[in-house]
């Protein structure tokens, strides 16, 4: 395999991983991170996540699965929500990177966000169609008025 991560646009196979004391802060860190890796044409291989961020990474089971899936070559990235889920700090966050890219993958941090695909327009539309739906009408006068 090689050491390299993908830059940009690729079809490797990556692991979501995830660490968070409840499940809405886990669904919502799965969410981001498949957003990340589909954004990149990255293909979501696996979910993993653990709920104790109070234990040491290399002690969680769904972390263990991850490593192993990476070196029996299921995947060949780790994409994670924030760097927090895996690392104190970024020091630590860039050590961990360093050590899956000796063992051929590659980390990934999601919280800088995911490259729009979104055009102008269609917030103001999202937006309208949100106020529709609420009851509020932002535009005035595109109904006709009964003269009757």
């Amino acid at each position: 395999m090689p050491n390299d991560p993908p830059r940009g646009l690729g079809h490797a196979p990556v692991a979501v991983y995830s660490c968070a004391t409840t499940s809405t802060a886990l669904g919502e860190s799965e969410e981001r991170g498949r957003s990340y890796a589909d954004a990149r044409h990255w293909h979501v291989a696996g979910v993993w996540s653990d709920p104790d961020p109070a234990l040491p990474l290399m002690e969680r089971r769904s972390w263990q699965a991850v490593t192993a899936a990476l070196s029996t070559g299921m995947i060949r990235g780790v994409v994670v929500s924030a760097l927090t889920h895996v690392a104190a700090d970024a020091a630590q966050f860039a050590a961990l990177g360093v050590l899956l890219r000796d063992r051929g993958g590659f980390l990934a941090d999601a919280s800088n966000g995911t490259p729009t695909r979104r055009t102008p327009g269609q917030a103001r539309r999202r937006r309208d169609i949100a106020d529709a739906a609420s009851g509020w009408f932002t535009q005035t006068g595109t109904c006709e008025e009964d003269g009757s």
